[in-house]
Order: C-alpha cells, then structure tokens, then sequence
C-alpha cells in the first residue's frame, strides 16, 4: 500500500491503461475487461483489474492536471512495479489540420510546469514518450483501419479554453506544430522517464478552435470507444 493506493501488488498488472475520470476507468471495465475486480478506491480514484484478450490488465484513473497523474504514475511504477502506461483522455486542439473526433498520439509533451524542478531539481519542459509504445499503438491503428495523428502536444496548466484569449495562451509556447493540448502527459512522461519505465499518451480531440462540430452523446461513446480498444489491443501486443 501507498498513501494513494490501497491495492496488493498482485492486485495491478505490469500493463495500465490511465482515463483522467475515475468513472471512466469503471466504464472501460465493464465494457471491455472480463473477471475484473475493483482494486483500488481510496479517494474515489478507482482502479480496475481484469482481462483483455486473456492478458492481464488494470484500468486506473489519474484525476486532472501533472499533480496527480504524477503521484498515480510514480506510486504505480515504483512500488507496483508496472511497465506501460498508457494514458487515454480526451484534448482540446488550435491546430488547423486537426478536427473534432480526430484521434492523437503524442510523441512528446511540452510543458511550462515546474513540475520536474520541484520533484528533482531540473528544468525541462519538453519530454518524449515510448517509442517503442508507439509503434505498437501505429500498427495496431494501421491494421484496424484506424486514423491516427502523431505529433508533439502541449501539457497545460490551465484549461485552454477558460484562458483570455487564444493569442496570450499560444505565445506561452514555442511555436511548434503542436496538434492537441491536454493537461496530463508531460507529467506521465517525465515519471516514466525518471524510472525507466515506459508511458505514452492517446486522445480523443473533443473541441478545437477550428471547427466547431457539436458532438452528439453518441459520436462521443463511438470515439471513445475506438481510442480505448485501440490502447487496449496495442498494450498487450
């Protein structure tokens, strides 16, 4: 046990996929494991374990913004001894190729947190994720017919949307071909980094600043569910 995690270690498995909502993580057990067993619900952040295609599998919420996903990613690696994370979410994007629904596989996060310089006394504010975590996810995508866009992302404090203006909030940033922005993966990157572990980021991009397509309930399930069997089937490869 952890101060955040009340599991057994033979309760997780060396493989995590990581929604930012615990209801999430309880809808991709339902609906995608088989014989899972709750194994963690201290601070409602819940945590499921099941079976994927008969592989082993533990589905467990991050909560919102590097803080948190930073303490689950690093008690998971370090005391639970988990391999692969990979985080699933949704994003927002101000990135004119991307459209609403589009899927995003993140190569790399910046950042501006000072998340790496409390944690170790250093500043970086560009990380990569899992080559070799990607290649999977690409192949997988390439064989289920499956659109993936792959680029560099931006971890953000702050919900873009809620900022005054998009001007202010795109200069706090190099200007990059950034495809999607969220508020988690610079966190689960730079922890899988520090332990040698492995972590990657997919998403689901729900509003852009380009195209205003209001989604339905249902085309939100319908992409939701893809990116999720498309983690789940790269994960256990």
């Amino acid at each position: 046990m952890t101060p955040h995690i009340e599991s057994k270690i033979e309760d997780i498995a060396e493989v995590v996929l990581m929604p930012g909502d615990p209801l999430r993580a309880k809808y991709i057990a339902e609906n995608f494991l088989t014989d899972y067993k709750l194994v963690n619900k201290v601070r409602n952040m819940f945590g499921y374990t099941g079976y994927y295609k008969g592989n082993k599998v533990t589905v467990f919420a991050s909560g919102m913004g590097i803080p948190s996903i930073g303490i689950y990613s690093y008690e998971l690696y370090k005391f639970y001894d988990v391999k692969k994370i990979i985080r699933i979410g949704t994003s927002g994007s101000f990135n004119k190729n991307i459209k609403v629904l589009d899927v995003v596989l993140s190569e790399g996060a910046y950042s501006k947190t000072y998340f790496p310089k409390l944690l170790d006394d250093n500043e970086v504010d560009f990380v990569c994720s899992s080559e070799a975590l990607n290649e999977n996810i690409k192949k997988t995508a390439s064989s289920k017919n499956i659109p993936l866009k792959t680029g560099k992302t931006i971890t953000s404090d702050v919900f873009d949307l809620y900022s005054s203006s998009l001007d202010e909030f795109r200069s706090n940033f190099p200007d990059d071909d950034f495809l999607a922005a969220e508020m988690e993966a610079f966190g689960l990157f730079y922890v899988a980094k520090k332990l040698n572990k492995e972590a990657t980021c997919l998403m689901t991009v729900v509003d852009s600043f380009y195209d205003e397509k209001s989604l339905t309930s249902e085309e939100r399930e319908q992409s939701l569910n893809q990116m999720i069997t498309l983690a789940l089937d790269a994960a256990v490869i």
